[in-house]
């Protein structure tokens, strides 16, 4: 009785042991050993100027932070290209002057995801995203840089659900 007492302690600690869990709070079930981010050029008709280094820098900073992926200049297990191509200001809710209420700042970017283990997994998609504010205040500043924050975390999220998480 005592044998398969230890016996049976002796499965359970070897099951318990031999068994690997993926869990990840972001979805990311396989990472890549490399990745690497090529320069993301602002070819939209609005140039903002610095938003391309920062996009770039965004997207590589979300990946280092979020994977065990190490970030290399080339030679990437994954390479993340494209540009951004469209940086939009627009008028959004009136008020009853027929005037503008709120603004609304969109920046959508072309993505083109190369797998180099996978090229099944490759795609090119456009993601886009936007930060309304009011339509008097100027965006510059604390507001510029709030809006920037928020939609470079939306769109580098997104890209980053796409391309490493599988739902």
């Amino acid at each position: 009785m005592r044998a398969l007492k230890y016996i049976l302690i002796f499965t359970i600690c070897l099951a318990s042991f031999s068994c690997k869990v993926n869990y990840s709070f972001t979805g990311i079930t396989e990472t890549p050993e490399t990745f690497q981010v090529n320069f993301f050029q602002n070819n939209a008709d609005l140039i903002e100027p610095g938003l391309d280094q920062l996009f770039t820098n965004a997207l590589q900073d979300l990946i280092v932070n979020q994977t065990s992926a190490n970030l290399v200049n080339s030679g990437g297990e994954v390479i993340y290209e494209g540009e951004i191509v469209e940086y939009r200001i627009s008028p959004m809710t009136a008020t009853a002057e027929n005037t503008a209420a709120q603004n609304r700042l969109t920046i959508s970017v072309n993505v083109r995801y190369i797998n180099t283990k996978d090229e099944e997994k490759d795609f090119e998609k456009r993601f886009s995203f936007f930060y309304d504010y009011g339509a008097n205040d100027q965006l510059t500043g604390s507001i510029k840089d709030t809006a920037f924050e928020e939609i470079l975390e939306r769109l580098t999220q997104d890209i980053l659900n796409a391309s490493l998480a599988d739902w």
